[in-house]
């Protein structure tokens, strides 16, 4: 009886229904739509919500919304959120509380408002830098630079970067604008001193100095000739060169890998000081 209705079904043109395939990995469908209404309650669009269920997808939705709202409760704009979490998804591992802990640390050093959400736009690291290390440059900036609180929240909100740096690193920075160069904090803070990489700063001010147009003022000297650090920070590498040096891209270009030689010498001739110093003090033993 089975067979004979089965092979009718054939000949009726019937078929087993199909088996169901394996869902997809990731969201759900309800899962997926139920977070996004949410997200969307929150204030994102339909594709920021769908851009930030991409990210870190195996996510409890409660920590992906509590993150969310953390970010929004700080004044970011929902693509500014989403931006911030699009560079670093690794926040949102992050415990909501530590999330306040941190923009609360941060307020403390006079970061507040406007200044506090760029801050953390330009450089997410700043909630996942260890508090240690952003006390011990914090400390260097007001104890061994000098810098005013007011300077330190200037420096701060132009360049929050700056926490990042190895403090070592940091402050030879700083000395070499200061003893160097002849500039004082004020000077540096309006410059925007710490946006350039120290390496570029070194080239541009010796290129300037070879060519006589920078010199070291004395101390106490208050009036120089010198171009203005803000030119020499600032303007993009051709316009410094046409303005301030008053060279050729590829002369520069010359100097970089000559002064690059000399670097490499300079650390050899350190080496083998240390070397020839201690070979000495194993002979006298």
């Amino acid at each position: 009886m089975a067979g004979r209705l089965l092979r009718g079904c054939g000949r009726a043109g019937w078929a087993p229904a199909p088996r169901a395939l394996p869902a997809a990995p990731g969201l759900g469908p309800r899962r997926g739509c139920g977070e996004a209404a949410k997200l969307r309650a929150m204030g994102f669009s339909e594709e920021q919500a769908r851009r930030l269920l991409g990210l870190q997808p195996r996510l409890g939705p409660q920590r992906r919304e509590a993150v969310a709202a953390q970010l929004l409760l700080l004044g970011l704009s929902a693509e500014a959120a989403l931006g911030l979490l699009e560079r670093s998804p690794g926040l949102l591992r992050m415990a909501t509380e530590r999330l306040q802990e941190r923009a609360e640390e941060l307020r403390r050093l006079g970061l507040g408002g406007g200044q506090l959400q760029r801050a953390v736009s330009r450089c997410p690291q700043l909630f996942t830098l260890p508090g240690r290390r952003m006390a011990a440059a914090v400390r260097l900036l007001r104890e061994k630079c000098l810098f005013t609180a007011e300077q330190l929240r200037e420096v701060l909100g132009t360049c929050p970067a700056v926490l990042l740096e190895e403090p070592r690193r940091l402050h030879h920075h700083f000395q070499y604008a200061y003893f160097r160069m002849g500039v004082q904090q004020k000077e540096m803070v309006k410059a925007r001193l710490f946006r350039m990489p120290f390496a570029e700063l070194r080239n541009r001010h010796i290129f300037l100095e070879r060519r006589g147009l920078y010199q070291t003022p004395h101390k106490g000297q208050t009036q120089t000739s010198n171009p203005k650090l803000k030119d020499i920070l600032q303007l993009p590498e051709k316009d410094f060169l046409a303005s301030l040096a008053r060279s050729t891209p590829e002369e520069y270009e010359v100097f970089r890998k000559l002064l690059a030689r000399e670097e490499e010498e300079e650390e050899e001739e350190d080496r083998d000081a240390l070397y020839a110093e201690e070979d000495e003090d194993l002979d006298s033993e």
